[in-house]
């Protein structure tokens, strides 16, 4: 039986949250050691003029890319604070009536702000830190590839110690003073105001990768299509008018979106197991320790994440091309193997040798070492599945090789196969995924698959920092080719930005993962809360119920909805960055001869990205939340299992197809764009090479707008329906205004 006291249990997790920051810290430090100066490119020896020139031009382009992105931010955050503010006060409202109490809605309100400012905090802190790592990271590819790796590295690092400790601490402290004076038998009522946290979270999430997603491909879509495709100009050449647009949207997407994204998904796998366990008689008679389990997991996870960073950096750096790919995957494998005996000794010290589980239709009989099994299943199944979405979008696996090859006989055949190569993705991960819920749920019921979500957020950490790296790469890139730095430096950023492009794809493979996890364990805590009501009058569902079943078909039909808004959206968006991008090369046609030094008007383009973006980001969100609210309110808990139920099973699908389908286009681009001209690709500027780019420009919002948006879409519906759960109990018993019969 665990025996952890209280004082240590605060003891360990305070200190893991601390130290993640601190080692954040130390982190950015590093980074910070590196001057904004051109090193050289090389040690061809240029002279000194050459060198402040091209140093003049790297804090220049550096400048306007911190300005564009803080911008969109600060416009982002003020739209998301009066919204924040407002679903408070709903909060507030709903979850008071639903209690008949003031008390714990306003409780659930604060968790829900504090999830907020904290999500906002760590896209915050991502975003700059990515933006103080681009320009560094050219300039450690002017050295070799070991000082170009440790810079992006590092960057993701700060991204990825800052999110998991600072979310630790402020989740642990909130638990805190929730539960202080209170008795254990209150811990299932503060554990519920707790999960307005995770709610927080998401909603920031949804904002951040719905409209730093639009932001981004409307930007890049822009530069590609007019500057590759029509006119023959490099995506980064200076001349590009969109190119500051396009590097800026890297930033306020892939990193400040991204952590938000993984931000909710840790504050919405914690809460649920909380929720489950505080819940259970067991587990709260052990002490706190026990209900505490799931939060130790992300606990122990920093301290592992902290030891595996030193490898990629100093036991085995990087020095040649050919090691990017390894030392990246060598980090997650290595994490993940590392949170297996560390989980073990979790268990075994916190929890009890044996505990019942209220589970949704029987008690199951528990011990720990079931618990320790679910959150292994977890840890070695995201691995797994990252590991699978490597193989469908990296550059040294017969897929994207033979993706590329297709693009010889046109853009059609590229769309075609990539189509194809996409839903074929979908195959392995929903078998690992399978898996783990049957064994987890077999074991330990909904807490077992709460488990099985903690544990494959365990390494989040290691996750971010890999995923951080390919758009910190890929910005060096494009500043390598802005600062007109000699060809090598290009190289090197490339070969990081496509090693980085599997990484992020990898990356949205585990949030998808992690996602359909998360998605499922907060069902399985909205249906312990309703069945804690102490009554029959509604159980969960079977799927034939007319009311369960109609509403899964429509459940199912918002991931295609919402995809549709989206990815609209950027069509739209990169309309508008076309139109303008054209219209500056019409205005100034010296901007198309290599000769001249006239520069575009960069700020055009940064403010058309930033108003389309906010602007167009509001009708998906409000779609998201107000599903399960107008379900919930008019029609009752068992459209809401339905409704859950669909979007589940349809959007996991969709987002992995997706995601990999424009991860793998990327890659099949960059694959034919490094090969040589007598090759049979072609090289850039072959025939080949324009249709890579076309396929790359439709999986742009695919990638990166859409397809990790259906993360969030998951999720947030699902933590709706459980902050809510009480309110929709309180109308008729659950069977909502309409009061329509389940059967």
């Amino acid at each position: 039986m665990g025996q952890t006291s209280d004082a240590a249990t605060s003891g360990i997790i305070i200190f893991a949250g601390v130290l993640g920051l601190l080692f954040a810290y130390w982190q950015y430090k590093q980074i910070a050691a590196i001057p904004v100066e051109s090193r050289g490119s090389g040690g061809k020896g240029e002279e000194a003029s050459t060198a402040a020139e091209e140093t003049a031009r790297l804090v220049q382009i550096h400048s306007a890319i911190e300005v564009g992105a803080k911008a969109f931010l600060w416009a982002e955050y003020k739209i998301i604070a009066v919204f924040c503010a407002c679903f408070a006060g709903l909060i507030v409202g709903l979850v008071s009536w639903g209690q008949g109490s003031a008390t714990q809605g306003v409780l659930t309100a604060i968790a829900y702000l504090l999830g907020c400012g904290a999500s906002v905090l760590s896209g915050y802190i991502g975003m700059t830190v990515a933006v103080f790592s681009n320009v560094r990271t050219t300039i450690g590819c002017q050295q070799g590839y070991k000082e170009g790796f440790n810079v992006p590295f590092r960057g993701g690092s700060v991204m990825g110690f800052a999110l998991t400790g600072l979310g630790l601490l402020v989740l642990y402290i909130t638990m805190l003073l929730y539960v202080a004076g209170g008795h254990s038998g209150y811990w299932a009522t503060a554990m519920d105001c707790i999960a307005g946290f995770g709610l927080g979270g998401s909603t920031i999430a949804l904002f951040g990768r719905v409209g730093g997603g639009i932001y981004t491909k409307a930007a890049d879509v822009g530069a590609d299509l007019v500057g590759k495709v029509v006119h023959g100009i490099p995506e980064d050449s200076p001349k590009n008018p969109a190119v500051v647009a396009d590097l800026v949207g890297d930033n306020v997407g892939d990193i400040a979106g991204m952590g938000a994204d993984l931000f909710g998904s840790f504050g919405e796998a914690t809460c649920a197991a909380l929720v489950i366990a505080a819940q259970n008689y067991d587990l709260y008679n052990n002490g706190w320790c026990s209900i505490c389990f799931p939060v130790f997991i992300a606990a122990a996870g920093i301290m592992v994440c902290c030891l595996t960073s030193f490898y990629a950096t100093h036991i085995n750096p990087v020095t040649r091309e050919n090691q990017i790919d390894v030392a990246l995957r060598a980090q997650m494998v290595i994490s993940a193997a590392l949170m297996l005996p560390a989980t073990y000794l979790i268990a075994v010290n916190t929890l009890p040798s044996t505990f019942n589980i209220n589970g949704v239709s029987r008690v199951r009989t528990v011990t720990n070492n079931d618990a320790f099994v679910c959150v292994m299943m977890g840890t070695i199944g995201g691995m797994i599945t990252g590991l699978f979405t490597d193989y469908y979008t990296s550059t040294e696996f017969t897929p994207v090789k033979d993706l590329a090859k297709s693009c010889i006989t046109g853009a059609s055949t590229n769309i075609i196969y990539g189509l194809a190569l996409g839903y074929l993705s979908c195959v392995a991960p929903v078998f690992v995924l399978a898996i783990i819920v049957y064994v987890s749920f077999q074991l330990a019921d909904v807490y077992g698959v709460a488990l099985a979500a903690v544990g494959m957020l365990g390494a989040l950490a290691t996750g971010l920092t890999i995923d951080g790296f390919g758009p910190i790469s890929d910005n060096g890139g494009g500043i390598a080719e802005m600062a007109e730095l000699a060809p090598e430096v290009r190289e090197r950023t490339d070969a990081l930005d496509a090693a980085g492009n599997t990484t992020a794809a990898i990356g949205k493979g585990f949030a998808i993962g992690s996602a359909a996890l998360v998605s499922l364990a907060l069902f399985g805590a909205f249906t312990a809360r309703i069945n804690a009501k102490g009554t029959t009058d509604v159980q969960p569902a079977e799927i034939l119920e007319p009311m369960t079943f109609a509403f899964m078909l429509v459940g199912a039909a918002l991931p295609y909805w919402f995809s549709a808004m989206t990815m609209k959206s950027v069509g739209l968006a990169a309309m508008k960055m076309i139109t303008e991008v054209e219209s500056q090369f019409k205005a100034n046609p010296n901007l198309l001869n290599p000769a001249s030094k006239d520069l575009p008007d960069y700020a055009r383009c940064v403010a058309i990205s930033t108003q389309a973006s906010l602007g167009e980001m509001l009708a998906p969100g409000a779609l998201v939340i107000l599903a399960p609210l107008i379900t919930g309110t008019f029609f009752g808990v068992y459209a809401v299992y339905g409704l859950l139920t669909g979007g589940l099973l349809s959007g996991v699908q969709l987002a992995t197809s997706m995601s990999n389908t424009g991860g793998a286009w990327d890659n099949a681009k960059k694959l034919i764009g490094k090969s040589a001209k007598d090759s049979e690709f072609g090289g850039k500027g072959s025939d080949a090479y324009k249709a890579a780019v076309v396929g790359d420009t439709v999986g742009d919002p695919m990638k990166d707008t859409s397809g990790p948006s259906l993360n969030i879409l998951m999720k947030l519906m699902a933590i709706i329906s459980l902050v809510f759960a009480e309110y929709f109990w309180a109308i008729n018993n659950g069977r909502g205004v309409l009061q329509l019969p389940p059967n």
